[in-house]
């Protein structure tokens, strides 16, 4: 074989026999590793030492995993984050990083869409009190009578707000930068601050990367500026909210719930309080489910990878 691959992407590894006879037919030995949610360093330096290229999830590549890959030429990112990836270094280096840009913009708008119709019209906590033998109407809000405030307006942040504009809610937006104005004027959205944008919304869309402008983005000084009934959603990275503040101020009713799909630590520990919270609905980093969406990342995944590894070959 003329190049050795660490697939790694845990989305990718169960489909990964399909594509067997097409790594082999162009010269492409891959190494399968059993990954639970990442690889971490040491089981990077572990099973990347030797090879030419990755299929990564969310692997923590770091300056010290990239001192141990001398062979390494290519990371191929399943999806659009590549936050974990040391990227300044893999440059310097002539690591070639590569992702599918506007990967899940659909499936995770929708999700965050999901969580704004169950906070607003109560589902999931009608089901639960008819489960308990209640018969309870617990009073619910329309849509048009809410108003979401998304923080980061980039793809997803986007659609997001393209579908919620079509349900009659009112629109805020925050970024560092500037909105694009016809966005701003097609959909009516109010550009404000990110103060503005938590003292006045029902409903907060984290869709921003994540970087050293956005760690910690959502703590205990911006989660005190939230209306007590507003919910915080977050389908974007964990470290964007500090955990332990969203857990203290969720406690005293500081605000009125969350919805998390990502989170600082994953898996997320089962001693977490959320997991025993009744106003947080929670899942296991899974917004960006679609089978149309995933059949497309597997091919282009591995079309970047063989692209630049040189080899003359697509799916």
């Amino acid at each position: 074989m003329k190049y050795k691959v660490l697939i790694s992407a845990p989305y990718l590894q169960p489909f990964i026999d399909r594509f067997r006879p097409f790594f082999e037919a162009n010269g492409v030995e891959i190494v399968v590793p059993v990954v639970n949610e990442r690889l971490e360093e040491e089981d990077l330096i572990k099973y990347a030492h030797d090879v030419d290229g990755i299929i990564a999830g969310d692997d923590r590549v770091t300056e010290k995993v990239l001192d141990h890959t001398p062979k390494l030429k290519v990371i191929s990112k399943w999806g659009t984050g590549i936050d974990s990836l040391n990227k300044l270094i893999c440059n310097q280096r002539g690591v070639i990083v590569r992702n599918t840009p506007n990967a899940f913009t659909i499936p995770v708008s929708d999700t965050v869409l999901g969580y704004i119709l169950n906070f607003s019209r109560n589902l999931s906590f009608m089901t639960e009190a008819m489960r308990q033998g209640e018969w309870k109407k617990i009073a619910g809000k329309a849509l048009h009578e809410c108003s979401l405030g998304v923080i980061g307006v980039g793809n997803v942040g986007e659609s997001v707000l393209r579908k919620a504009s079509a349900f009659g809610m009112v629109l805020y937006a925050y970024d560092i930068k500037k909105i694009p104005s016809d966005l701003v004027v097609e959909l009516k959205i109010k550009e404000v601050s990110l103060q503005e944008l938590l003292n006045k919304s029902d409903f907060i869309s984290v869709n921003c990367d994540l970087n050293e402008t956005s760690h910690h983005l959502i703590n205990s000084e911006t989660l005190s500026m939230m209306k007590e009934t507003a919910v915080v959603i977050n389908t974007a990275r964990g470290p964007i909210i500090h955990e332990e503040a969203l857990v203290a101020a969720l406690k005293k009713g500081k605000i009125g719930g969350a919805a998390l799909d990502v989170f600082e630590e994953e898996p997320l520990p089962l001693s977490s309080p959320l997991l025993k919270m009744k106003n947080v609905m929670i899942a296991p980093h899974n917004s960006n489910s679609s089978p149309f969406a995933w059949e497309f990342i597997h091919t282009n995944t591995i079309n970047n990878l063989m692209e630049s590894l040189g080899v003359d070959a697509r799916l």
